[in-house]
């Protein structure tokens, strides 16, 4: 059996359409330069089956899942090579990413974590913005130049099997924001280095029917819930007072700006406060 250069995870749940995307841009790119591709489903959904079946992805079924650490978790254990790419179901990778995050990996032999730019896609063109706030959706760019950064996020995201075995597992109780972020902490702390790959760029999609002002300000609130039970959990929770300032500001810049964007990171700021106020009753 020929060597895998690379394994490619991806966990998903039940979205097929935004599957079939990623899959498209991914698995040529994979078989071009002998990497697996391996989706991990959260439950079983026979639409996910087709789909990965479709375009030659192995898939692993999650019988019971907290989170998409999990499903990191159970893809790492799958995966057959060293180097372990981490992306989204809901990205589209240009030709050329696969083989730059390749030869990052292979030119820094003693970095064990790469990741590369995220550029956010609004298909549709999204809710009306005022020019000084980013796309409302994970989002990572950082410059031309290759460099070692602080963090990189798990849409476009690869790792050494040596590094998760020696820093341990995704941790499968953070769910929602923080997960990714946490084992790149603990690698940090133990010595390692992260590396910013500028040529392994992807983008990161939602469709016109996901990218308008309802559907984003609902995720935004669920995120914005999820951000503070994680500030909680690594002791940065800021104050309440603190949390309150931030949504009358996320107000004020939509009344102020007319911008719309401004209505989602509300809606994310009001989903931080109720956590709050949750908790402390």
């Amino acid at each position: 059996m020929p060597e895998v250069k690379a394994s490619i995870v991806i966990p998903t749940r039940a979205r097929p359409e935004y599957l079939d995307v990623a899959l498209g841009s991914v698995a040529p790119q994979a078989a071009a330069e002998r990497a697996e591709v391996i989706v991990v489903s959260d439950g079983k959904d026979p639409d996910t089956a087709t789909v990965a079946a479709r375009h030659g992805a192995r898939l692993v079924v999650l019988k019971h899942s907290t989170g998409i650490n999990t499903g990191r978790n159970a893809g790492a254990e799958a995966a057959r090579a060293e180097l372990i790419v981490f992306i989204d179901d809901d990205i589209r990778a240009p030709a050329g990413w696969l083989g730059a995050l390749l030869a990052g990996a292979d030119a820094n032999p003693d970095r064990d974590a790469f990741g590369g730019p995220i550029r956010p896609v609004l298909e549709g063109g999204g809710p009306r913005a005022c020019g000084r706030e980013s796309a409302p959706i994970t989002n990572l760019v950082l410059g031309p130049r290759d460099a070692d950064v602080g963090l990189v996020w798990g849409a476009n995201m690869a790792i050494r099997r040596r590094a998760l075995t020696a820093q341990g597992p995704f941790d499968e109780t953070i769910a929602g924001c923080g997960d990714e972020e946490d084992w790149l902490h603990r690698y940090r702390a133990g010595g390692g280095k992260i590396r910013y790959l500028a040529a392994a760029g992807l983008d990161h999609r939602r469709t016109a029917a996901d990218a308008t002002v309802r559907a984003l300000s609902r995720a935004a609130y669920h995120r914005g819930r999820a951000a503070r039970r994680y500030d909680v959990h690594r002791g940065a929770a800021p104050a309440i007072v603190r949390e309150l300032r931030t949504l009358a500001g996320c107000i004020w810049h939509t009344a102020r700006r007319r911008c719309a964007i401004g209505i989602v990171l509300a809606a994310q700021s009001y989903g931080r406060v109720l956590e709050a106020l949750m908790v402390t009753r």
